[in-house]
């Protein structure tokens, strides 16, 4: 390549990229930055690199771990083996093209409401989308690339960002709350019409570890960006449902991994969700008590 291309190059990867009416704040060198079915090309680039050799700036050799939650990169378990689960999810979402009350994105947090959620929304149709392990990198890359395409959701639950604990002493704290906003504005983008619930982190392990100190700080700068200033989006903080008047964990709502949640868990999740899903989708003011 001539010192000419590589300039170029270096100029493009610079540029801020719109995906989808997304204008995210770096371009990486991924040959297709949204659509589905994925070309060739994008499925190699996707399958034999893994996360950390596609992440902003290593086409470049620059550490840019500020922009790594708020830019779309597919996750990586090896191989195909994640981008297998996002594959079956497109298939799901395809089979239920059309209007559908609630649209579930996250992690393996949201993956797991399974019967809880049965249980608690019985006469709701969803479809959830969870991953365990996505970061909120990995949750834009799935909008982008066929994730979400053709559902009329009237509702949408997202929570996402515990993964992205991982790598905050890199990344930071406020990156993180901005990758969840970026989530946020990209459904927004997609659904203009639908309503989002937009939900904390849940405190995970113990008082004195990292990972809560750092849940704790994310959710207090992602209280700073009010995005319930959208009148569509409506944050809802669960904190102090799962927690002790000292600030450790409530044991009973908690699998033993202190990460996930146990069935009490999610009805206790269920609880603050439900009126807030109900005024949703009859057009009426989220309760009082629910609203953030």
């Amino acid at each position: 390549m001539t010192p000419q291309n590589c300039l170029a190059v270096l100029f493009n990867l610079l540029i801020p990229i719109v995906a989808d009416g997304i204008e995210y704040p770096y371009s990486t060198a991924e040959p297709q930055k949204s659509g589905w079915p994925l070309t060739d090309e994008e499925r190699a680039y996707v399958v034999d690199k893994a996360e950390h050799d596609r992440r902003p700036g290593r086409e470049a050799n620059k550490h840019l771990p500020h922009l790594w939650p708020v830019v779309p990169s597919a996750g990586y378990f090896g191989g195909d083996a994640w981008l297998k689960l996002h594959e079956a999810h497109v298939r799901t979402v395809q089979a239920n093209a059309g209007p559908v009350d609630v649209l579930l994105v996250g992690d393996s947090i949201t993956i797991q409401w399974g019967e809880s959620w049965k249980k608690h929304f019985p006469g709701l149709k969803a479809v959830n989308i969870g991953i365990g392990g996505d970061k909120t990198q990995n949750v834009l890359w799935r909008l982008d690339h066929g994730g979400v395409e053709g559902l009329e959701p009237k509702c949408i639950v997202l929570m996402i960002g515990n993964n992205n604990m991982f790598f905050t002493p890199e990344t930071g704290i406020e990156p993180v709350a901005k990758g969840i906003e970026m989530c946020v504005k990209n459904l927004r983008e997609k659904f203009p019409d639908a309503k989002i619930v937009a939900a904390s982190i849940l405190p995970a392990h113990s008082p004195d570890h990292r990972f809560y100190q750092d849940i704790k700080a994310t959710n207090e700068v992602l209280d700073t960006l009010k995005l319930n200033n959208d009148p569509l989006v409506q944050v809802l903080d669960l904190t102090s449902d799962f927690v002790n008047d000292d600030g450790t964990l409530k044991k009973e709502l908690y699998t033993p991994d202190n990460i996930h949640l146990s069935p009490a868990g999610y009805a206790v999740y269920a609880a603050q969700l439900k009126p807030v899903l109900e005024a949703m989708l009859a057009g009426k003011p989220v309760p009082a008590q629910t609203a953030k």
